[in-house]
């Protein structure tokens, strides 16, 4: 990783005293709390940071996006999330989002750690539970976290430092000014207390309204790169997920789920057998299948084999991924023609000057599945429920799981645990949901496992979708690019993490889902280029499949669609990709990362046949990416053997350079964009779900081909960029756009193909026996350590 300098301004002093009473320069509300020790809170209803300029002829993300959205809907609720001060000196924040490998955790407790002058390792944050009152603000998505956190985090810890620096100078006798708070203790002219010893003497008994400045400067922790403070339980193993939890009673629990898609029961055949197998102890009907509980695991998916189940099919049964997208092709709308656009009016094609790129691209089902398969644990009762699950969308969660269950919300208690990845599958809460209507079913705990190939062929996925382009220039300008995304729904039913806005996209035929879907679509996608009409529009159309915001959502493949017609543009008008790009580009944050890649990876050196570097820019998410790749794609690479999985073309190098504003924790964001850029390559070039007969033929990790060892690039630079606003911007899912966009772009500079459907491997032949659909469950394996390396 590169991390250039990130301009921080030296303080005038060390940063940590206090100042003199009065408005400062830049102010913000907050609270000190009523309780036996320090509690402080920031009041973000008010102190909104100032709008920037607004640029000319933008586009609708310009002005206002979907972290905008999400920030404005979190900040009514923002003094509710706390900062308490602890007697052992140590700093405590349940923080409301999921952590599922993401860093959040690391990064918040950096931020607090700024702003209090406290160590990293004496502020622990934990996953608060679900908070009904918290309304908008406690959704994971979008890589809001750090955006819509990051300032009401600091009022809150600044407010705790100003009650501990006043606290300090009743007992010292010394003039607050006087004081420096650092390392978690404050000294004064003669005497220090630490942070532990002033904590109750710090509590208010009564809540009071504060003002407070932060530090505009002076940054000690936050720019600065931080290891994981999980990372040791990581790899030891002692991180504890929710299958890890030991709940009183709750047994393993698997479920034996139908040969096609969202098929349901009709009758099971041999209960009673079932129920005498080894170690079975309930054996229960669900709307999701039959759900049997046993001593282990191992016995419930022997039990899950045994099942002797008569199905009715499910919605897509006897289709495959031809009907889909013959459907999709049906439902596309004609992109407008020169004349809506007002081009005529030019006149220039009266003198045959202008020309047109069309372009038509294919998206394949993809899987949002991560290593940690979905699970929970339920322990529901007659009067109460308790659930434990990694969740990015709790209080839907709590409020669904309630109308299952038949009690009041309030009677429902929802832990939100760790999670080992996301990718957007856990903004809803499928596990969660089943074992409570199992738990209630049995009368029993459960703890709820997906087998991986149910997480496989009937978890959540990223929609199957059709690209449409248009591109009209004339001579060496672009005068318009229209763009039509078609879509197999993307299921927003979640809402903005409450029952309301779930509610309204739940409403009747699709209404709801498909407004939350175009307003999604709309604070997103941007082509910051000067391209003239610049038109990008969203249908989405069949609402069959379990669908998810798969990282980054629409971004992808919208982005790669975009940036393969740039390169089309540029041969066509006789100029290199990059200089084409250099010079369309109206984003200056965006033009740097695009010259960064360019400069550190070389772009134009001479290459052997067959391989090539391409590159791909993309802006959102408060912040702006790059990407250079170079892949091989000759023979001796493309057929190379590989022992049950797939080759193909190799992606030999990356340089990704990423501007997030003000960077948190840049070697965090360093191992985000590795994350990033390896989801990027498998979209382009080898992961996708095979819809055949109505079930999807991937069941496993062994045949869903996301990128291998042996596909991984040997050289891999991440760049992050200096400062740039000040605050921070989204991370989480910015590193999968450019990268999969670049990866096309040189996949068609070394073929002389322009790729139309992707993955580009997804028409190949299957290197893998496909699993049976019933049993819908593999047998356990006996002969591992024959499949090792």
């Amino acid at each position: 990783m590169t991390v250039l300098d990130q301009n921080h301004h030296a303080a005038d002093d060390d940063g940590s005293r206090a100042r003199p009473s009065g408005l400062p320069r830049r102010s913000f509300l907050g609270y000190v709390i009523g309780g036996s020790t320090l509690i402080a809170a920031a009041d973000m209803a008010l102190g909104a940071s100032p709008a920037s300029a607004i640029p000319s002829a933008p586009s609708i993300p310009e002005l206002y996006d979907l972290n905008d959205f999400l920030t404005d809907a979190a900040r009514p609720t923002a003094n509710l999330i706390k900062i308490v001060i602890e007697e052992d000196g140590t700093a405590s924040f349940a923080l409301p989002r999921s952590e599922n490998g993401q860093g959040i955790v690391t990064s918040t407790a950096m931020i607090i750690a700024e702003e209090l002058e406290l160590p990293v390792e004496k502020v622990n944050v934990t996953l608060a539970d679900a908070r009904p009152e918290l309304l908008f603000n406690q959704l994971t998505g979008g890589s809001n976290t750090t955006i819509s956190t990051y300032t009401p985090i600091r009022v809150a810890a600044a407010i705790a430092k100003g009650a501990l620096l006043e606290a300090a100078s009743n007992l010292l006798g010394d003039e607050v000014d006087k004081l420096v708070a650092k390392g978690g203790v404050i000294q004064g002219l003669t005497k220090s207390l630490t942070y532990g010893e002033l904590a109750r003497e710090a509590a208010s008994a009564t809540t009071q309204r504060r003002e407070v400045e932060l530090k505009e400067s002076g940054f000690r922790v936050i720019g600065t790169g931080q290891r994981r403070t999980d990372a040791l339980a990581a790899v030891t193993g002692a991180k504890e997920y929710a299958t890890d939890l030991d709940v009183a009673d709750a047994l393993p629990t698997m479920v034996c789920r139908a040969p096609t898609l969202n098929g349901t029961v009709r009758n099971l055949v041999n209960g009673r057998a079932i129920l005498e197998m080894p170690g079975v102890t309930d054996v229960a009907i669900v709307d999701t299948g039959v759900a049997v509980r046993a001593r282990t695991f191992g016995q419930c998916i022997d039990a899950v084999r045994a099942m002797q189940v008569e199905w009715n099919d499910g919605p897509v049964a006897g289709l495959s991924d031809q009907d889909i997208l013959d459907n999709l092709k049906k439902a596309e709308v004609a992109l407008p023609s020169n004349k809506q656009l007002g081009l005529d009016k030019l006149g220039l094609d009266k003198l045959g000057l202008v020309k047109t790129i069309d372009a038509d691209f294919t998206f394949y089902f993809r899987s949002n599945s991560a290593m940690d398969t979905n699970s929970a644990i339920a322990d529901v009762r007659a009067d109460s429920a308790e659930i434990w699950a990694g969740l990015k969308s709790p209080v839907t969660a709590q409020a669904r799981i309630a109308e299952a269950v038949g009690l009041p919300q309030d009677k429902v208690t929802v832990h939100v645990t760790q999670g080992g990845g996301s990718f957007g599958r856990r903004l809803f809460f499928d596990a969660a949901l089943e074992a409570a209507k199992i738990s209630k079913a049995m009368g029993k705990p459960v703890k709820l496992m997906w087998h991986r190939a149910d997480d496989a062929r009937v978890g959540r996925g990223h929609p199957m979708a059709t690209s449409k382009i248009k591109a009209v220039y004339a001579g060496k300008e672009v005068l318009a690019l229209t763009q039509g995304h078609t879509s197999v729904e993307t299921d927003y039913r979640h809402g903005l993490g409450d029952l309301i806005s779930a509610n309204v996209a739940s409403l009747p035929t699709g209404l709801g889902n498909l407004g939350f879907a175009e307003t999604i679509f709309a604070l997103t996608q941007e082509v910051p280029y000067n391209f003239g009409a610049v038109v990008q529009t969203l249908t989405e159309t069949d609402d069959r499949f379990n669908t998810a915001s798969m990282r980054n959502i629409y971004s992808p493949d919208v982005r790669t669609a975009n940036e393969l017609v740039v390169d089309q543009l540029a041969k066509a008008m006789g100029e290199d990709p990059f200089e084409f790009r250099r010079r369309t580009l109206r984003d200056e944050r965006t033009l740097a990362v695009l010259e960064k890649v360019a400069e550190v990876g070389d772009w134009g050196r001479r290459l052997p046949a067959g391989t090539a570097q391409g590159i791909a820019i993309h802006k959102e998410y408060k912040g702006s990416s790059a990407c250079l790749v170079e892949i091989d794609c000759r023979p001796e690479t493309v057929n190379r053997p590989i022992r049950e999985g797939v080759t193909g073309p190799r992606v030999t190098r990356v340089v990704f350079a990423i501007d997030v504003g003000l960077p948190i924790n840049p070697l965090g964001l360093e191992a985000q964009m590795q994350g990033g850029i390896n989801d990027g390559i498998a979209q382009a070039l080898t992961s996708s779900m095979h819809l055949e007969n109505g079930h999807f033929v991937e069941a496993s990790w062994d045949n869903y081909f996301y990128t291998r060892q042996w596909n991984t690039p040997p050289v891999v630079d991440v760049i992050i960029m200096p400062e740039t606003t000040g605050v921070p911007g989204g991370a989480g899912e910015a590193g999968v756009a450019a990268s999969m966009a670049a990866v096309a772009c040189a996949y068609a500079r070394a073929t002389g193909e322009v790729p139309t459907y992707f993955p580009i491997n997804h028409k190949a032949e299957r290197p893998f026996e496909v699993k049976s659909y019933e049993p819908p469950l593999p047998a356990s394996p006996t002969n591992g350590l024959k499949l090792t390396f």
